[in-house]
Parts: structure tokens; C-alpha cells; sequence
């Protein structure tokens, strides 16, 4: 949010803050919701640049298209297990998921 917008919501009597903030997350639950994102993120990047539909993943991985979907969009019903798993389905190493890791901001 642009400094001069913050000013005036603030100016005007509003709080402003972080999503975190707002919900009232702990450090580790914000940790999780940010690496859940970025594993999500990963995934459809990675499923686009082999040219696979939601539908062809979802066989790969003997699921559905709608919770690849799901995945995808870092629907909180999805486990971090099975991101993890449709990564390595995909050809990820070991490395390239610490890398994702790596790549999350530390508070």
C-alpha cells in the first residue's frame, strides 16, 4: 500500500495493518499459511511450464481436477503433504524444495 493511501485511511480514523495482524496469527501459523502459498505457487508454475492441464496432473497424481484446482489456489483443506507429494510427481528434487523454503521471508 502506497504511504500516502496508509496516511490518509489512518488520518480518517482506520487501524491499519497486516493480515496477520488482523487474524491474530502466530509467528508459526504465518510461516505455514506463506510456505502452504508458495508450495501452491510452485506447483502450477511448474505444471504450466510442462504444458499439463489441471486434468492431466490429476491423473498423474490419481486425483481430481477440481482438488488439483484446489491446490493450486492454497486452499486450506489441502496438506502441505500433498503439495509436497504433487512437487516431487512433477520432477522436483529434494533441493529445489529447499530452495522454495529458502526463498520465504523471515520475520
Amino acid at each position: 500500500m502506497k504511504k500516502s493511501k496508509k496516511d490518509k485511511l489512518m488520518k480518517a480514523g482506520w487501524r491499519v495493518g497486516s493480515a496477520t495482524d488482523f487474524l491474530e496469527l502466530t509467528e508459526e501459523e504465518a510461516a505455514m499459511i506463506e510456505l502452504k502459498i508458495a508450495l501452491a505457487r510452485d506447483l502450477k508454475r511448474r505444471r504450466q511450464s510442462k504444458n499439463l492441464t489441471q486434468t492431466q496432473l490429476a491423473r498423474l497424481l490419481r486425483s481430481s481436477q477440481s482438488r488439483v484446482a484446489k491446490m493450486e489456489a492454497g486452499n486450506p483443506t489441502v496438506s502441505v503433504d500433498l503439495l509436497f507429494k504433487s512437487l516431487l510427481s512433477l520432477g522436483v528434487s529434494p533441493k529445489q524444495l529447499a530452495k522454495i523454503f529458502s526463498s520465504l521471508s523471515t520475520a
